[in-house]
């Protein structure tokens, strides 16, 4: 059984360096996979009603459609750029959202998977912030306006978000290993998160067990992903040939 792992490519405009390099790694993937994760962040932004998606989008959901429709298991995780995902990638494509975080089983072992942003539960204005926007009044405000409007908000709103998480990556990772700590001690095998952006693999011994704590990167800097295979983890880097 093979399981790819990505996050946060922030995808916004078709002309950027990781939109077509994203595009070719999901088709390498088509009958090779079995389950494919986007733990979060792989829009941007996602607003839409009524089916009616943001023009840059199309190509990536339909590659996304391509991948399902060869046989791999396409799983989403909303990320705190993309949330919402359910009415158009679970009842209009047939693929899982999650909204949190989920705890999957793979070859025997347990995992933990998450976007990573409830990690930090010191920084109560951006859980605040998260609650409002997820909340079913602004649920409805974002139904009440159309999505051409948002798509004009978030277009520059995002490009600040990610300016602020860049200057606290470091911090962020080390949340996230003590955060894997106590999962362990719980009794995962692995714990997998994405939102700081940094590519790490770190192993460590639990209770007698050999643990793995992971931040996959993303597809802006570092064009990271995670296999599972066989028992094992491997962090790599996507590289085309061009």
């Amino acid at each position: 059984m093979k399981t790819v792992f990505i996050a946060d490519a922030h995808l916004r405009h078709r002309d950027d360096i990781g939109y077509d390099r994203l595009i070719r790694f999901l088709g390498s993937l088509k009958g090779q996979a079995d389950h494919l994760y986007i733990l979060g962040d792989f829009f941007d932004f996602w607003f839409s009603d009524d089916g009616l998606v943001y023009p840059d989008f199309q190509d990536m959901i339909g590659k996304l459609v391509e991948v399902k429709e060869s046989g791999v298991s396409v799983h989403l995780l909303e990320g705190n750029h993309d949330f919402a995902l359910r009415a158009y990638f679970s009842d209009r494509l047939g693929m899982e959202v999650i909204p949190d975080w989920t705890v999957v089983t793979l070859e025997g072992k347990k995992l933990y998977l998450a976007h990573g942003d409830l990690v930090d539960t010191g920084d109560t204005s951006y859980l605040f912030l998260r609650r409002i926007l997820r909340s079913k009044t602004f649920g409805r405000l974002r139904a009440w306006l159309p999505s051409t409007f948002w798509w004009k908000v978030a277009k520059g709103s995002s490009t600040a978000s990610k300016k602020w998480l860049g200057e606290t990556r470091e911090r962020l990772a080390g949340k996230m290993y003590d955060f894997s700590l106590r999962k362990f001690e719980e009794g995962f095998d692995a714990v997998i998160l994405a939102h700081c952006h940094d590519p790490l693999l770190r192993k460590t011994e639990v209770n007698g067990r050999e643990r793995v704590f992971v931040t996959l990167g993303d597809w802006i800097e570092h064009f990271s992903y995670l296999v599972f295979e066989g028992g094992q983890f491997n962090l790599l880097f996507y590289r085309p040939s061009f």
